[in-house]
């Protein structure tokens, strides 16, 4: 019987250990199924320039700091394949950001980039926080649908000009790690 015993624990722990190593994962860096870099183009509504415009504030910022805490903006911004914002959209992302900190500026975002062209059919959902201060931040793609269903990834985002609170335009580098 001990003999049996002994046998059924080595033959268990080999079967753990292939188990164990069968699902091991690489931290090496992946290639992205899918890469789209795009750029953004946000007009703030002033008072003066509704024709143009393609965001709003709909929540004023509180007196808390300088840096227009909890002010909360909605946008529906064309997006070109260059950093012309007469050049014809490829798509627009529409949502929604509000600055979420008292100390500097910055924001969080939660938006669908919805595809209008003959090259792709869908929408990619993003959302994160965008800390302006930094040279390039990363936001999560958390899902999407047409071209890009159940989508996976990552959107750098490069400030490319800011013009005060009235325009800004940032380079989105999607890098899509999960594409069916």
């Amino acid at each position: 019987m001990t003999r049996f015993i002994q046998v059924f624990c080595i033959l268990f722990l080999l079967l753990l250990t292939q188990v164990v190593l069968a699902h091991k994962t690489s931290m090496k860096q992946r290639k992205p199924c899918k890469r789209i870099v795009l750029y953004l183009h946000d007009t703030m509504f002033n008072g003066t320039n509704g024709f143009n415009a393609t965001s709003a504030t709909v929540a004023n910022g509180t007196k808390l700091g300088d840096f227009k805490f909890g002010l909360l903006a909605v946008f529906d911004d064309p997006m070109t394949i260059d950093n012309h914002l007469l050049s014809p959209p490829v798509a627009r992302a529409q949502g929604f950001y509000f600055y979420d900190m008292k100390t500097t500026y910055n924001s969080w975002f939660s938006y669908s980039v919805i595809f209008n062209s003959t090259k792709y059919k869908g929408t990619i959902n993003i959302m994160g926080a965008d800390m302006m201060d930094e040279k390039t931040r990363d936001l999560s793609v958390v899902g999407g649908t047409g071209d890009f269903f159940m989508t996976r990834g990552i959107v750098t985002f490069r400030t490319d000009i800011f013009q005060g609170f009235d325009y800004f335009r940032v380079q989105m580098d999607i890098k899509l790690f999960e594409c069916y």
